[in-house]
């Protein structure tokens, strides 16, 4: 059973609290400029009048998002086109909803024909449906700007991928060349370990359990155990019940793989490598952690500060900002922390065909 993720459908930018916020803020703008505008009626206070625009434009915002909301998850399974149609008619009914309790419960205190409340009703609908094209035109506009910023960072990402695999490639395949005469069955779980890599990474954009990226994780390190021996150990900390959330594939080994390109090679010791999971409330975080060497053993990889941000902004980019990866210096350690949401039907990753 496939789950919906963070970026199925361009509504779902509308559950966010900033923009339900600006909604909001949205709705008294055109309050206040109905309360301005010429002709409110003889003998009305423009203020009177602005606190009842003010009402039914907000209840009409808050139950057009709240019935939008209620059919998210069949919005994410219909294109683009019928969203929008279908949250012009969600749009449409709220505001006849609302007039229809304002005539109901006050309409006696208006001394309005039947005739005025059909005129206001269409007038009211027109309103409506212009603010609502606006506000997909917006939308729409939205949404492909965010295409284009993840198309930008996919192209990244690919050129990142390219220029490090070929690296750990030849480092891997010389350490498989040494083990085959002297120990053939670890050369085969090596190339083994690498295959599945390497099947991960070729698989383009596509998300993965919290468990298989744990597993990938230990895939690599097992190839690196191999190259690095005993300079090289691992903690893990993980819960006895993985979280069920889906992440990106591969999101997991740059944290990994820049822990032992900064804090085990350049150190003629080695160190540990502390990778642990907490489940919070609301959220998982993912640890890595390992150590810092001696300022007389450190170097410079700026290829692998682009991995992390590149990750970043994998992360942020997928999860509409949901997702996040700091990173920190705590007591002569680098820490890097991904932070995951944990709600439901909240998985960062890109839907898959």
């Amino acid at each position: 059973m496939s789950r919906p993720t963070i970026s199925a459908s361009p509504l779902d930018v509308l559950w966010r609290a900033p923009a339900v916020i600006a909604v909001m803020l949205a709705g008294e703008g055109l309050a206040l400029l109905l309360a301005l505008a010429p002709g409110p009626g003889p003998g009305i206070d423009r203020w009177v009048y602005f606190g009842l625009a003010s009402l039914c434009i907000q209840w009409i915002a808050l139950l057009c998002l709240g019935g939008m909301y209620l059919c998210r998850h069949w919005l994410a399974r219909r294109p683009a086109a019928h969203s929008a149609w279908l949250a012009l008619l969600i749009l449409q009914l709220a505001t006849w909803l609302v007039l229809a309790l304002i005539w109901l419960s006050i309409g006696d205190a208006f001394a309005l024909s039947v005739n005025d409340w059909w005129n206001l009703l269409w007038r009211l609908s027109a309103m409506a449906l212009t603010v609502g094209l606006l506000g997909l035109a917006g939308l729409q506009s939205v949404w492909r700007n965010r295409h284009l910023a993840m198309a930008t960072q996919r192209a990244e990402l690919a050129a990142l991928q390219a220029r490090v695999r070929p690296h750990f490639l030849f480092n891997t395949l010389n350490t498989g060349a040494a083990l085959i005469s002297e120990q053939p069955q670890l050369a085969e779980q090596l190339l083994l370990d690498l295959a599945d890599l390497f099947r991960a990474a070729l698989r383009e954009h596509h998300a993965i359990s919290l468990a298989d990226e744990i597993a990938l994780a230990r895939r690599y390190l097992s190839i690196e155990q191999l190259r690095f021996g005993d300079r090289l150990r691992v903690h893990w900390q993980l819960p006895d019940t993985m979280p069920d959330l889906q992440l990106p594939a591969l999101s997991l080994q740059p944290l990994v793989e820049n822990a032992i390109r900064h804090g085990i090679e350049p150190s003629a010791g080695g160190g540990t490598i502390e990778i642990a999971v907490e489940t919070r409330a609301d959220q998982v975080l993912i640890r890595v952690r390992n150590p810092l060497p001696g300022a007389g053993q450190r170097r410079a990889h700026q290829g692998y500060q682009i991995g992390l941000a590149a990750t970043r902004e994998r992360l942020d980019a997928l999860s509409g900002g949901l997702a996040s990866l700091r990173t920190e210096i705590s007591d002569g350690n680098f820490v890097a922390c991904i932070e995951l949401p944990l709600s439901a039907g909240h998985s960062v990753g890109e839907r898959t065909q």
